[in-house]
This record gives structure tokens, C-alpha cells and sequence, in this order.
């Protein structure tokens, strides 16, 4: 199991010195004190509205959004990501969960083909500080850029900006990245994955999440995975877990991105949110034990299967 020392965290640059030790601290809760990311996902109740909390195939009680809080509290996760009204309205009553504020969003009702994607800052970095200086436990932010669209400068002049300031007060940064718009023709090419991984560690970005990219004859995701994690140099690279898939087969690509890939974890939203409260919680600790623990495939399973229990401190 790996395990990172707070002496071993590397700070950037920007990081002012009196925020140093916030910063350390921030970013070993996040990842549990072993420079892996399990980043729980729960920013879509606005970008896919209620299309993934709500039908066929979805348990019940995703459709109240105290289910993602429950889960997070009683599984095993690094950092709760959401926006600030959704973690100001539940956080008090679950102080435990390490949060991650999303910065931007938008819904999915205007597509590609009506306009390119733009997502714009919803607060001000003050506004999070102020969450955070009641109590909430923020270790750090989210925005999301989309790479091709003729919208990509304001995103990318936000998203440099706010991870400046995040910075400077301590806080960890995590940046979505999605090649996405009329310009774009494969959103999951390999090289354009990597290359949005190099943009994320030129905005000084903590950790970039991108989607896995699509094989090819030749290669496999994991191992086209390989590029994007090695252009991503200091910037950790973590995966979208995507749509809702059989358990086994999630957590085989979940290994191999790591082992195979250079991940350095994941980023995980339906495909935990969409169970009951019972088969999500032991999701999240089977998706932990491979992501910061090192367990096998067939070890996580037998987690998830509830025959092998996993708890992490």
C-alpha cells in the first residue's frame, strides 16, 4: 500500500509559505494520505440534471441527494466533489467528508450541435473560503474545460486564475478535461487526451481528470492511458468512471489504468451513486482498495461482494 509521508508531498511554487502546511494537509486528506486520488463525482445532479438520478436501472434512492452524502460518509472515499450550494446544504450534518467545490457547471440540455460548450464560474473563490471558514472541511476545487470548443480561452483563463488563488490559499486543484465541440471529432483520441493532460499540468493544475481514451487495434485504453499520464509529468491523472457497468468489469479497467496506465486514480460518480446505499458503500471501498491499497481485482470483488470487508484509516 503506498504511503506518502507529509514530508514527501510536493508543494508547488505557488503555494504561498504561509499556506504550505494547509496545503499538505489538504492534499493528504484527499488522498488518504497516499498521493492517490479516489475522488467521489457528485457534480452531475447539473450536468446531466436528473437523467442519471432518476429511472430504469437506477435505485430509488439516488433521486434524493442526501444518497450521495450518505454514501460518502459510509464508504471509503478521498474527497466529495460537488458544486458549493450542494455541500453548504448537507455538510453540516456530514463534517467527516473531505469536499471538493466545483466551480463551474452546465446542464446538458444545449447541444454540441446548437452551440460549442461553455462552462462558466458559478462564485468567487472568496465565497468557498468563506464555506470553508465556517467549518465545512474544503480541501480544495474543480472546473471543468472544454478543450475545442471556440469557447476554450475563458475557460482556460478561468480555470488559470482560480488555481493561482487556490493555491495561494492552500487548497488543492482538481481539473476536468474534456476535448468537446464542433471542432472536435473524437472526443476519446488518444493524443488529444494526452494533450489535454498537458494542459492541465501547464495551468499548474494538483490532478486532471480526462476519459479514458478509445483502443485501437494496435493498443489497449490502458495502455494509450500510458501517454496521456506520462504528458500529464506532475499533474496526477485520474479517469471518469462513466456510465453505470457491471462491477468486475469496472474495477478490471480501474487496475489496469493504474497498473497499466499510470493513473493515479479515480474519479468516480454514477457508477456508485446510481446503487442502493449498501452496494454503493461497498463499491467505494472495493474502488479503494485497488486505488489506494493495491489490492487485486479479485480481492476488491470479493469487497464489493461483502465477503472480505475493507475499512482504510
Amino acid at each position: 500500500m503506498p504511503v506518502l509521508i507529509p514530508d514527501a508531498v510536493r508543494v508547488p511554487a505557488d503555494v504561498l509559505p504561509e499556506a504550505r502546511a494547509i496545503y499538505v494537509e489538504n492534499y493528504l486528506a484527499a488522498t488518504r494520505g497516499t498521493g492517490r486520488l479516489m475522488l467521489y463525482a457528485c457534480d452531475q445532479k447539473v450536468e446531466h440534471m436528473n437523467d442519471d438520478f432518476f429511472g430504469e436501472g437506477i435505485d430509488r434512492a439516488d433521486n434524493d441527494p442526501e444518497h450521495l452524502f450518505r454514501i460518502g460518509s459510509t464508504g471509503v472515499v478521498g474527497v466529495l466533489a460537488g458544486q458549493r450550494g450542494l455541500i453548504a446544504q448537507y455538510a453540516a450534518d456530514y463534517p467527516d467528508i473531505n469536499y471538493l467545490v466545483k466551480m463551474n457547471s452546465k446542464t446538458h440540455l444545449v447541444k454540441t450541435t446548437q452551440d460549442d460548450p461553455y462552462s462558466a464560474q458559478l462564485y468567487s473563490l472568496e465565497a468557498v473560503l468563506a464555506l470553508r471558514d465556517t467549518g465545512v472541511n474544503v480541501v480544495g476545487i474543480g472546473y471543468t474545460i472544454y478543450l475545442g470548443s471556440e469557447y476554450e480561452s475563458n475557460m482556460l483563463s478561468e480555470a488559470g486564475e482560480l488555481i493561482a488563488e487556490a493555491h495561494a490559499a492552500g487548497l488543492i486543484v482538481v481539473l476536468w478535461i474534456y476535448p468537446r465541440g464542433k471542432a472536435v471529432t473524437d472526443e476519446k483520441d488518444a493524443q488529444l487526451i494526452a494533450g489535454a493532460a498537458g494542459v492541465a499540468v501547464c495551468l499548474g493544475a494538483d490532478f486532471v481528470k480526462v476519459n479514458p481514451p478509445k483502443a485501437t487495434e494496435q493498443q489497449s485504453s490502458a495502455e494509450l492511458l500510458a501517454i496521456a499520464s506520462e504528458a500529464a509529468g506532475r499533474t496526477g491523472l485520474v479517469c471518469a468512471g462513466g456510465s453505470t457497468v457491471e462491477a468486475e468489469k469496472f474495477l478490471s479497467q480501474l487496475y489496469d489504468q493504474i497498473h497499466i496506465g499510470g493513473a493515479i486514480g479515480n474519479a468516480t460518480g454514477r457508477n456508485i451513486h446510481q446503487r442502493s446505499l449498501a452496494e454503493a458503500v461497498r463499491l467505494t471501498k472495493a474502488i479503494s482498495a485497488i486505488t489506494l491499497a493495491d489490492y487485486s481485482v479479485e480481492k476488491a470483488l470479493a469487497v464489493f461482494n461483502g465477503s472480505e470487508d475493507f475499512q482504510f484509516d
